[in-house]
């Protein structure tokens, strides 16, 4: 496991990453009900020697600007060895379910610019970095929504590659679902998941981490 044995491994999002979690501060069995509570389930279980600790600071409804203004309380000074930046969907969404609303957008040079800011300051505090791309539940990709969303994934494929960040697909792990399911059957909004939708994120994030030795193997 490229996460080493013993690291503080924080997760910062939306309600996504939410998803219930304890406050001020989660770790272990408060970390809410959705992907990280898995991800948290899977280490323990994968690697029991281990013993990475996880923390859950999502909080819901955010975009790139908040957590810009809580970096410093919610990331800095919980000095995590390894970093998950799960952000991106409330930028995006926005701009479609209160498109009157512009002072809540966050355009796509916003959020570039806002996101590497962010990376650039926590990255030489970190042994490792992970950044997940935003999804939106639509199959057609010429939806505007799903258009914009797969815009503002590109930008955190793009950050990945130049910092050299693991990066975990989720547009991509939501498309082998909708081959076989309808949006409906794993998010009432396209966006929520349900546990379904959960344990394909947490699977994702656990492939892009290939395996090695003390791994308990299924």
């Amino acid at each position: 496991m490229l996460i080493e044995p013993g690291s503080k491994l924080l997760f910062i999002g939306d309600s996504i990453t939410d998803c219930g979690r304890a406050r001020p501060v989660a770790e272990g069995n408060e970390v809410g009900n959705g992907y990280v509570s898995l991800i948290n389930a899977l280490l323990g279980a994968l690697y029991p020697a281990h013993g990475i600790r996880v923390f859950n600071m999502g909080v819901n409804g955010n975009t790139v600007r908040d957590l810009k203004a809580r970096w410093r309380k919610d990331v800095l000074d919980q000095q995590p060895d390894w970093l998950v930046i799960f952000i991106g969907v409330n930028d995006v969404w926005r701009q479609f379910d209160t498109p009157l609303r512009i002072e809540q957008h966050v355009l796509i040079d916003e959020y570039r610019r806002e996101l590497e800011s962010l990376i650039k300051q926590t990255l030489p505090h970190l042994q490792g970095l992970v950044l997940m791309t935003p999804y939106f539940l639509e199959p057609n990709c010429d939806d505007p929504m799903r258009e914009a969303m797969d815009a503002y994934g590109d930008v955190v494929r793009e950050l990945a590659a130049i910092y050299g960040a693991v990066l975990v697909d989720t547009q991509a792990a939501m498309n082998v679902l909708l081959e076989q399911m309808h949006p409906m059957s794993l998010a009432w909004d396209s966006i929520h998941l349900n546990q379904t939708g959960h344990m394909a994120l947490a699977l994702a994030f656990m492939r892009a981490f290939p395996a090695r030795e003390h791994a308990i193997v299924l």
